[in-house]
């Protein structure tokens, strides 16, 4: 049996329908999440609610809120809506989402692009309905000396291995909370800032 042109588009288009319907049907990874403390400048990991990570990051440096053509970090209840970049190697360039086949190495002088990992940050709140429009992400950057610090134009950055461990970890659908309380008091039973778990960014045990 063979099959014409058309018969062979028709089927590719089908095939391509049946792809974008099972991902529109993925189940949202409801087993992680992601908190994020304003005044600490870190980042916890959940899963099932224990937390299993913390990770130093850098949101805006020009203050929090959604208004549109602000470079500021909103506040609020998120959820990651796309996972961009899966694979690549870290320190790729990314610009409007793509890789451009450029490889940045940490601090390198007079560069600040999205590198690493990209992920996309949905608001479910009025305070944060913007943010999808705003581009605003989690994402990789090579100026890796200013994590710790207010330093971004709205995103949350993070270092290069950061971000790739938590890409690996998190799937679309998980929250995010952004909020300008201390992580110690959005996370009970994390350690405090300043001591050695709070800062580690391989898997730990919660404190008891």
């Amino acid at each position: 049996m063979s099959f014409g042109p058309g018969s062979i588009r028709s089927r590719g288009l089908v095939a391509l329908l049946i792809v974008f319907v099972l991902a529109s049907c993925a189940t949202p990874d409801r087993r992680h999440q992601v908190i994020v403390s304003i005044p600490d400048q870190r980042m916890a990991l959940l899963q099932d609610g224990v937390p299993i990570a913390t990770y130093p990051i850098s949101t805006s440096k020009f203050g929090l809120g959604d208004i549109p053509g602000t470079s500021a970090t909103p506040l609020g209840n998120l959820e990651i809506a796309r996972k961009i970049g899966g694979g690549a190697p870290s320190g790729a360039v990314f610009k409007d989402r793509r890789r451009t086949g450029e490889i940045v190495r940490p601090n390198t002088p007079g560069r600040d692009p999205i590198v690493s990992r990209i992920l996309w940050l949905r608001g479910l709140e009025p305070q944060n309905a913007h943010a999808y429009s705003r581009y605003i992400y989690s994402h990789g950057t090579p100026e890796e000396r200013n994590i710790g610090l207010p330093a971004s134009y709205g995103c949350i950055r993070m270092r290069s291995q950061d971000v790739i461990r938590l890409y690996d970890i998190v799937g679309a659908g998980a929250r995010v909370t952004i909020a300008s309380e201390p992580l110690a008091t959005l996370v009970p039973g994390l350690a405090p800032a300043g001591s050695r778990i709070a800062n580690e960014t391989e898997p730990f045990q919660a404190i008891r």
